[in-house]
């Protein structure tokens, strides 16, 4: 909501604009203008249709500046609430699209992910920070919708891996081996918000999320 205060502001601040810009503003063109009218020639004066149309082509141009300015004014404000929504999420269990996993020491992770249909066999890959493969875990039938499987935080020789972030893969065919849509997710608890770029960045443990892919919020548990 614009207040009186802050149109006010906005519109002076509308005016300063326009004046680096174009030299002149609303207020300087009535300066000069009173300016020519009284040291015009009586016996050949101004022509006053002229004065008008360059005071209404000035004027057109004053209101475009608080436009934009109003329009800048709102998005910072959308981009505040943008803020205040993202620090109100911390200790929240949030969920988004994705296929980071976290890995914490001393247990292991859940893989999560939703499928287009029901699957006969479905293959999640692990992959490290250089995009090679360490763990492949293979799951039997599972339905539609929002699925799981268990990390135990071992490599595919059975040795433990470092805590820390890794991808993953998901990979699901039916009977007849017809492959089916899969979308990694993200789940976890929000322990901090990057505010130094356009959106805010979620914490989630080792892993970011932008704001703006949040599909779900929970209370933390």
């Amino acid at each position: 909501m614009i207040t009186d205060a802050t149109s006010a502001a906005t519109t002076t601040s509308a005016a300063a604009a326009m004046k680096k810009a174009t030299g002149m503003n609303k207020d300087d063109f009535l300066k000069l203008f009173v300016t020519q009218l009284q040291n015009q020639d009586p016996l050949n004066p101004q022509d006053g249709t002229q004065f008008i149309s360059q005071l209404a082509q000035l004027t057109q141009v004053e209101q475009a500046y608080n436009t934009n300015t109003n329009l800048q004014s709102l998005l910072s404000q959308g981009s505040n609430a943008g803020t205040l929504a993202a620090v109100s999420l911390i200790g929240k269990q949030v969920e988004a699209p994705g296929s980071q996993v976290e890995l914490t020491p001393g247990s292991g992770a859940a893989i999560n992910y939703n499928l287009g249909r029901n699957a006969e066999t479905v293959t999640v890959s692990v992959l490290d920070a250089n995009g090679k493969v360490v763990k492949t875990i293979t799951g039997g039938t599972q339905s539609s919708g929002n699925n799981s499987v268990t990390w135990d935080g071992t490599d595919n020789s059975g040795a433990p891996l470092t805590p820390g972030a890794y991808s993953f893969s998901v990979s699901a065919k039916d009977a007849s081996g017809t492959a089916i849509s899969t979308t990694g997710l993200v789940r976890g608890k929000v322990n901090g918000v990057d505010m130094s770029g356009s959106t805010p960045v979620l914490s989630v443990g080792a892993l970011k999320l932008n704001l703006t892919d949040v599909t779900s919020v929970t209370e933390g548990v």
